[in-house]
């Protein structure tokens, strides 16, 4: 009877260790009258995005609606293309003087010169350019266009300037049935962040 009466007593020890291990772990995490606060200056790291330039560059499709001829203007179609990680919104062009002429060439890729019709007889300029370089034209419809951001919809983003090339009267016959690589731009008016990217294809350009 006196072994029986030992065995029992350490099984109850046993239950006992394991039910406070229990009680323990469960109180652990409940509240308690010891607020912890946050002590002043506490902050995090952030960093802000590099800022890249805009190219922008010819392209033949969409053609032209409106076709050059002596005395009279025709549309730019241009590619805008935008590395920059957020949109960018553009409301203003800089062109080259008046005097800057484009150079003519015999097809749509702009890889075969026009004999004859080079960017110093051609006669073809940008439309409302001054003799003064750098001269700023603001963009329609007011705002501007914007351009999405890297790898999103809308970039690059295809612009016909509608009616910004002009033909002097005395262009040669041979900028007949021509394709022109216009002057290249002296800069633009424009600004990064949060705005709603121009669908493309669109339409674009200055009247003034």
């Amino acid at each position: 009877m006196t072994k029986k009466a030992s065995r029992w007593p350490r099984g109850a020890k046993v239950v006992s260790a394991v039910c406070g291990c229990l009680l323990v772990a469960g109180g652990a995490y409940a509240a308690t009258n010891w607020v912890v606060g946050l002590n002043a200056s506490s902050s995090g790291e952030g960093q802000s995005a590099t800022i890249a330039n805009l190219s922008i560059t010819a392209v033949a499709t969409p053609a032209p609606g409106n076709v050059l001829f002596p005395g009279g203007t025709g549309d730019v179609v241009v590619t805008i293309a935008n590395t920059n990680p957020y949109p960018v919104n553009i409301t203003a062009v800089n062109l080259p003087a008046s005097t800057v002429q484009a150079g003519g060439f015999s097809n749509s890729a702009l890889t075969t010169a026009q004999a004859g019709c080079s960017t110093t007889t051609s006669g073809v300029s940008w439309n409302f350019a001054t003799t003064t370089s750098g001269t700023s034209h603001s963009l329609v419809p007011v705002g501007g266009i914007t351009v999405g951001a890297s790898g999103a919809a809308n970039n690059p983003l295809v612009v016909t300037l509608t009616n910004d090339a002009l033909m002097s009267t005395t262009s040669p016959a041979v900028c007949a049935n021509t394709f022109f690589s216009m002057p290249a731009f002296t800069g633009i008016t424009a600004t990064g962040g949060n705005g709603t990217s121009t669908t493309s294809p669109a339409t674009s350009g200055w009247t003034s």
